[in-house]
């Protein structure tokens, strides 16, 4: 019987997906048997990738073609649809496993039938943990988001009734997860997380964990801040939000606090002296003038 399910949604990850993978069994710390890895693929074509990976892993790992480039939170789906443990983890495939943790997160939600959702501590590197392994909702007022993030991130204060956890590596319950209908196939890219948060907690209550003892590393996080990027989490968001009866224009508003707080940030730490503080400022001016123009 599986006891956890591995999810990873690809797209033209060929650079990352061997490395991704070889991690799992590295530090796979569950009977082999157990774990069940389904990589659903996005890309147009995946033949070369698939038959190298089919050679590697063989009937350890489930390879899925999607019918289309549906998104993120689509080609997870299909995955799950797919999944037969209890427990699924959702992993982006630039995380690396860097010690094992399965063990100790499919035990977590056997004590605790309750249990949503588990997160460990996201590292940028085996030495300098991300900024953010979790952060607040989006309906929290924008000024205070960036400074009690960082506040909480800094010294590990999870509060599972209003933070969310990252989704580039987590745990979730398969059966919890269908119920309040997996991830919104209407957004693309960016901002699941904190819709998942907001649903599985109106259902359920807040019985989300962080572990703040065990650790990932995700690779894509080292990367500079990209304008695109930012762009397409607000828009997500938005979406979301309206859903949940805040409008566009709310929203927008808030997002607007958020970005100024953080060109705020921004501003300081270019006193400072501190690398690419400048591109931050940049970025962050023509965010915080397009969600001006968009109201």
């Amino acid at each position: 019987m599986k006891q956890l399910s591995i999810i990873i949604v690809t797209y033209k990850s060929e650079h990352d997906i061997y490395d991704c993978l070889h991690s799992i069994w590295q530090y796979c710390d569950l009977p082999r048997e157990a774990l069940e890895v389904i990589v659903v693929d996005n890309s147009p074509e995946s033949t070369d990738m698939f038959n190298r990976l089919q050679a590697l892993y063989g009937d350890d790992i489930i390879l899925i073609h999607n019918t289309h480039n549906g998104g993120y939170g689509q080609g997870n789906n299909v995955g799950i649809r797919k999944a037969t443990a209890p427990v699924i983890m959702i992993m982006n495939p630039d995380v690396r496993m860097v010690e094992p943790l399965f063990k100790t997160a499919v035990e977590a939600f056997k004590r605790n039938r309750n249990l949503c959702m588990y997160g460990t501590k996201q590292m940028l590197s085996d030495t300098v943990k991300s900024p953010l392994s979790f952060d607040c909702s989006r309906r929290m007022n924008g000024y205070l988001i960036p400074i009690i993030s960082s506040f909480c991130n800094k010294f590990d204060i999870y509060r599972p009734k209003y933070m969310y956890l990252q989704g580039s590596c987590f745990f979730i319950s398969k059966e919890k997860f269908e119920e309040v209908g997996m991830f919104d196939e209407e957004i693309f890219m960016y901002g699941e997380e904190d819709d998942i948060h907001y649903r599985l907690k109106k259902r359920f209550g807040a019985h989300f964990q962080y572990n703040k003892h065990l650790h990932f590393l995700h690779l894509t996080l080292e990367r500079p801040m990209m304008l695109s990027t930012e762009k397409k989490m607000v828009q997500s968001t938005v979406l979301s939000n309206k859903k949940k009866g805040i409008t566009t224009k709310k929203a927008t508003k808030n997002f607007i606090r958020y970005y100024r707080t953080r060109l705020a940030s921004a501003y300081v730490k270019k006193l400072l002296g501190q690398k690419n503080a400048s591109e931050h400022i940049t970025i962050l001016k023509a965010i915080i003038n397009d969600l001006k123009l968009s109201i």
